[in-house]
């Protein structure tokens, strides 16, 4: 799929998000910039949560409420399977949950095998290509 625009990249992530299935972990692969936040915050919409989604960069990852829990991991500044497990997210899988994963490929090990896996990326033409792999 391609989107034109921010909005439409949200609104097609909203409606991913109505078909996830309950406790689902999402693997977001694409270059800086390729819109994987704002997938993110379409997928916050589409699973009812009405808080601001931002990058958890700094924080490594974000809880936010909704129907269905939403956690927001940004793995790039981690290195090992280990330093996952010690942020305790398992503690916060309340289900339903759905797990999304900025830079998968630094935990790839950690990763359950049921993980859905979403390349992102940009064409030359300025438009946002999304393609579940």
């Amino acid at each position: 799929m391609t989107t034109g625009s921010a909005d439409e990249t949200r609104a097609l992530a909203a409606e991913f998000a109505r078909v996830l299935p309950a406790d689902s972990t999402l693997a977001l692969h694409g270059d800086l910039g390729v819109g994987k936040t704002t997938f993110v915050q379409g997928l916050a919409q589409g699973l009812g949560i009405a808080e601001a989604v931002t990058s958890p960069t700094f924080n490594i990852f974000t809880l936010h409420r909704g129907r269905t829990n939403l956690l927001h991991l940004d793995a790039y500044r981690l290195e090992t399977a280990r330093q996952v497990e010690d942020l305790l997210l398992s503690d916060f899988m309340i289900s339903p949950w759905c797990l999304a994963v900025e830079w998968p490929e630094k935990i790839a090990a950690w990763l359950p095998p049921t993980t859905l896996h979403l390349e992102l990326g940009i064409t030359a033409g300025e438009r946002h290509t999304l393609r579940l792999r």
